[in-house]
């Protein structure tokens, strides 16, 4: 089992939570993931991440399926210009290749902004540290476990 998926899962026991880690193959969208799961589009829980001024700060924006994030909005909540993050970065502070950035188990501490669309699913589903493995959760848990604060960051 790759280190990866092993943080997801330790993440879900840490918190009590179902080992709901699923295997389905190769989902690198989230339309692939939303058929692989049997879920609507939105339920897909997208990690996406952003680079900071500095380097090494990142800024993660969880975001359903169907949507996508307005740089514009996501510099404004951060308060300082975002760019497009390196997957060096990406690995070396969550621990993750881009492709299967869960939004639970990163190496450090990231600031996190969840899109209130994910609510309106009692089930959501997000990479388990592969892009191989998804896990469900009830989207108000994630928010909990991952420190979210819900913010209007689409486009």
């Amino acid at each position: 089992m790759s280190k990866s998926l092993s943080r997801v899962r330790a993440a879900l026991h840490a918190a009590a939570l179902p080992d709901t880690i699923m295997e389905v193959g190769a989902a690198r969208t989230a339309p692939e993931a939303a058929g692989a799961a049997g879920c609507a589009l939105d339920q897909i829980v997208k990690s996406i991440l952003f680079a900071g001024e500095n380097s090494d700060s990142l800024f993660l924006f969880l975001t359903a399926g169907g949507n996508q994030v307005s740089a514009a909005r996501a510099t404004a909540l951060a308060g300082q210009t975002l760019g497009r993050a390196d997957a060096t970065a990406v690995r070396r502070i969550t621990g993750f290749a881009i492709g299967g950035v869960a939004p639970i188990g990163h190496l450090s501490a990231l600031p996190v902004w969840a899109d209130p669309r994910l609510l309106a699913f009692p089930t959501v589903w997000a990479a388990a540290g592969t892009p191989r493995h998804i896990f469900s959760c009830d989207p108000r848990v994630l928010m909990s476990l991952t420190g979210a604060t819900l913010a209007d960051f689409t486009q």
